[in-house]
């Protein structure tokens, strides 16, 4: 009796092999932006592209009701690693830094296509500000996001003034200079 595996399984594992590694690569490829890791958007100093979305409590939501407000925008998807350490560190920055009369907001955008995705992760992560749904990418495209996480800050008359892509170690203090923050302290959070 002949003990080795057949041909066609020896080729079927080696397809699964070969998908397998691609797969990885290509998710790895957007994941992390390896070729756009902190590289500033094009927008920079431009008008910011306006845009309505859905959120996940059913709102419309668009670029201008923060009109007048300082705006942090973030694109990510729930399936993304890189995503999920910064929007801990937003929520982090949000709680103790956010008030009532704050002068800025944060909303997370995110490009998942399945709403329960996105609505999971948001309870898994404890988001306490806007989570907007750009599942049809029409957003994300108008800002050229090629990778994620992707994070604008858009002054308060509509300009985008800032634009960073991948996770940083330390974004937070970059947030805080962005947002005029004085003395910020990101062991304990709060201002000195």
């Amino acid at each position: 009796m002949d003990s080795r595996p057949p041909l066609r399984s020896i080729l079927a594992i080696g397809l699964l092999a070969v998908f397998s590694v691609w797969i990885t690569w290509r998710a790895k490829t957007i994941e992390l932006g390896n070729t756009h890791e902190g590289r500033s958007s094009q927008l920079v100093g431009k008008p910011a592209p306006a845009f309505a979305l859905e959120s996940l409590d059913g709102q419309k939501v668009s670029l201008a009701d923060y009109r007048g407000k300082t705006l942090v925008t973030t694109f990510w998807a729930s399936w993304c690693g890189p995503c999920r350490m910064e929007l801990p560190v937003l929520v982090k920055f949000y709680n103790e830094q956010h008030k009532p009369d704050s002068n800025f907001e944060i909303v997370a955008i995110s490009v998942d296509t399945e709403t329960d995705d996105a609505r999971k992760a948001a309870k898994s992560l404890k988001l306490p500000f806007p989570v907007l749904l750009d599942a049809d990418s029409h957003a994300s495209h108008d800002y050229s996001v090629d990778a994620i996480p992707t994070m604008f800050v858009i002054d308060r008359g509509g300009k985008v003034t800032s634009s960073h892509t991948g996770f940083s170690m330390g974004m937070d203090i970059m947030l805080a200079n962005q947002l005029g923050i004085k003395n910020y302290s990101p062991t304990t959070g709060g201002s000195k």
